[in-house]
């Protein structure tokens, strides 16, 4: 298929709404941000909609417009509930907190969408623009990095 129909992409909106607006708005910070966010990923969507080459499917090439537009001029930082926070001595979530803070943007990201917002390999790899093997082997190096951080 070559282009993607008006009606495709206004199904994939009524179908994922809540989810990309709960990943829209942790990329961006606030909900009104990750609301423009989602609305701007898809009002690109539709006016770039013949450039859909139907490599894939349409939810991850729309998921590629939404998580550019959340992340425009902002680095990718984890999830509320990721984020660094005050923590009591001995608070194992805070160590895990810390260390995906740490980790490289890439790994974040990878780890980020495919745990909070529920992505699979290829939907991921389709919305950044690498291979659903790049997915892995980036998500592999994130395990590794926290299993170590977190022992230590």
């Amino acid at each position: 298929m070559r282009g993607a129909k008006l009606e495709e992409i206004e199904d994939v909106y009524r179908r994922e709404f809540r989810r990309f607006l709960r990943v829209a708005t942790a990329f961006a910070g606030d909900e009104e941000r990750g609301l423009d966010a989602v609305q701007e990923g898809f009002a690109r969507a539709i006016r770039h909609r013949r450039g859909f080459r139907g490599e894939g499917p349409l939810a991850a090439w729309v998921w590629k417009a939404v998580v550019n537009a959340a992340r425009k001029g902002r680095s990718v930082r984890p999830p509320l509930e990721l984020a660094p926070q005050p923590r009591a001595d001995g608070d194992e979530c805070a160590d895990v907190r810390e260390a995906i803070a740490r980790l490289p943007e890439r790994q974040r990201l990878v780890l980020f969408l495919r745990y909070y917002a529920d992505l699979d390999y290829e939907t991921i790899g389709a919305s950044l623009g690498i291979s659903p093997g790049t997915v892995g082997a980036t998500l592999h190096a994130a395990h590794a990095t926290l299993r170590e951080e977190v022992s230590r």
